[in-house]
């Protein structure tokens, strides 16, 4: 009789503390979707931004047309992404067009100049480091996650209860991994 008091104290203990597992890796997938929510936020902020800048530019560069469309295809494609990981490629398009953007806009001193365009690229600019705290707290959650399913004893809980891995947000930044360069 008391073997079996003891075989059931143990099986209750793992029973809590195989409930204890499982709720801890909800909490942490439903803080992945938030922290995805907050990311999809600050991009669309930047999608509503990019046309108001186009037409601005447009109108003192009539003739970057193409510059203008690759704009206009990159924004559409970071917009129809389906994952992390065709998101990460689309804004690396994107970004990659609006230093296009930028560049062309270098051509015109009077539009330097704009008021509007100013506003547009200083609201541009504060979206992009709100783009990338978003990303940072959504690739921190998504690690926090990920390990839990890699550890024992919560892997085993994460595969009965088909847990699946995460993707990281990855967007290339050259200048950030490539040597720094100093002129005087």
């Amino acid at each position: 009789m008391g073997a079996l008091i003891v075989l059931l104290i143990i099986i209750g203990v793992l029973v809590v503390i195989a409930i204890g597992i499982y709720n801890s890796l909800v909490v942490l997938r439903n803080r992945c979707d938030n922290a995805w929510a907050q990311v999809d936020v600050q991009l669309r902020r930047r999608y509503d931004l990019i046309p108001n800048l186009v037409e601005t530019v447009k109108g003192y560069a009539k003739h970057e047309r193409e510059v203008f469309e690759k704009v206009t295809e990159a924004r559409a494609r970071a917009i129809n992404a389906q994952t992390v990981k065709e998101q990460g490629q689309a804004e690396n398009m994107l970004t990659g067009a609006l230093k296009s953007l930028f560049a062309v806009v270098e051509n015109y001193p009077e539009l330097k100049a704009n008021q509007n365009f100013l506003m547009l690229q200083e609201e541009l600019a504060g979206t992009e480091s709100k783009i990338a705290f978003a990303r940072q707290f959504y690739n921190d959650t998504v690690m926090k996650f990920n390990m839990k399913q890699q550890v024992f004893p919560s892997n085993i809980i994460a595969n009965m209860f088909g847990f699946k891995e995460r993707d990281y947000f990855e967007i290339e930044e050259p200048e950030a991994r490539g040597p720094v360069r100093v002129s005087f």
